[in-house]
């Protein structure tokens, strides 16, 4: 059952610095939710063994509670705390923490993350993030630190304080501001040898250790909510603009709003030069202005399916999934 929306509060902006760090970690010690950057997207954090606290978290967002969060913490000896590896967990942790990957694992029993964390489940997902501002918050709060994206459930992402307060203004405290976010996606999550959600650590970056490729959009629902919420970020619909988005455009309708990449010029661009990486960076910043454009409805041009494109295009088909 969902928990009532937060009451209207002031939602203050701080930039990045020790003031605002030390504000955000007395509002978790309080058991508040706070936004942060991280490499990926801004997350909402809390205590991630505060259940209340992560309550909070799910009534900003209005979150499902069948969703489960990805915990932060804030290097590979913290991690082992909470969570069982194996040889290849240890191994894709040595490559690439601090950074965008998010592994699932067992949950070691009795180690005081809230269920409402794991939404019930025997793994946890958790990451080792390289962002400063979360990296602060982290060493400062001295908690693990339960964050999804910071903005209302299902809408699109954000990589911008301003994004930010439009999504959440009124329902949290503080947001913490350090700018435009350098992946523009969020992390990738592997459980095993299998990517569940593409990210930043590409299929090609993982293919040395012998993991798969997501499914496509779809398999998992297939079978039903249970098998839909092995990890966060697999809800068919997702990172989802207000108006309706078509894919793989080449040219605008009248009332579309044209987000173009590589030759395919549009009202903006993700990379006139077909940086795949650069498009990642700037996608939820795109569908934000779309969003909020005088169009009815936005179309966006094809992108690669290699490398980070493989990212891109999954949040794509789910910003396009309609119920």
């Amino acid at each position: 059952m969902m928990t009532a929306p937060n009451p209207p509060m002031q939602t203050r902006t701080l930039p990045y610095g020790a003031v605002a760090i030390a504000e955000a970690a007395a509002l978790i010690r309080a058991g508040q939710p706070v936004a942060i950057p991280t490499e990926t997207v801004y997350g909402l954090a809390a205590d991630a063994t505060d259940s209340g606290a992560v309550a909070r978290i799910y009534a900003a967002k209005g979150r499902p509670s069948f969703n489960p969060l990805i915990v932060h913490v804030l290097d590979l000896a913290a991690a082992e705390r909470i969570a069982v590896f194996d040889a290849t967990a240890r191994a894709l942790a040595a490559a690439f923490w601090p950074g965008p990957l998010t592994l699932v694992l067992p949950l070691r029993p009795d180690v005081g993350i809230a269920s409402l964390v794991t939404a019930g489940l025997d793994t946890i997902a958790i990451r080792v993030p390289a962002h400063r501002a979360m990296r602060a918050l982290i060493a400062a709060a001295g908690v693990p630190l339960a964050a999804p994206s910071a903005n209302a459930s299902g809408a699109i992402s954000p990589t911008r304080a301003a994004h930010v307060v439009a999504s959440l203004g009124g329902r949290i405290a503080l947001v913490v501001d350090d700018g435009a976010t350098a992946a523009g996606v969020e992390s990738t999550i592997v459980a095993g040898l299998e990517v569940l959600r593409p990210g930043p650590v590409t299929a090609e970056d993982l293919a040395r250790f012998g993991t798969l490729a997501a499914p496509p959009l779809g398999k998992r629902e297939e079978d039903g909510a249970a098998a839909i919420v092995t990890a966060p970020g697999q809800l068919a619909s997702h990172y989802a603009p207000r108006k309706p988005l078509r894919l793989n455009a080449t040219e605008a309708a009248e009332d579309e709003y044209l987000i173009g990449f590589g030759a395919v010029a549009g009202d903006a661009t993700l990379s006139t030069q077909g940086d795949l990486t650069e498009a990642a960076a700037r996608l939820f910043d795109a569908l934000h202005q779309a969003d909020a454009s005088d169009r009815s409805r936005i179309a966006i041009a094809p992108i690669p399916q290699t490398g980070i494109g493989a990212a891109i295009n999954d949040r794509l088909r789910r910003a396009a999934h309609r119920d």
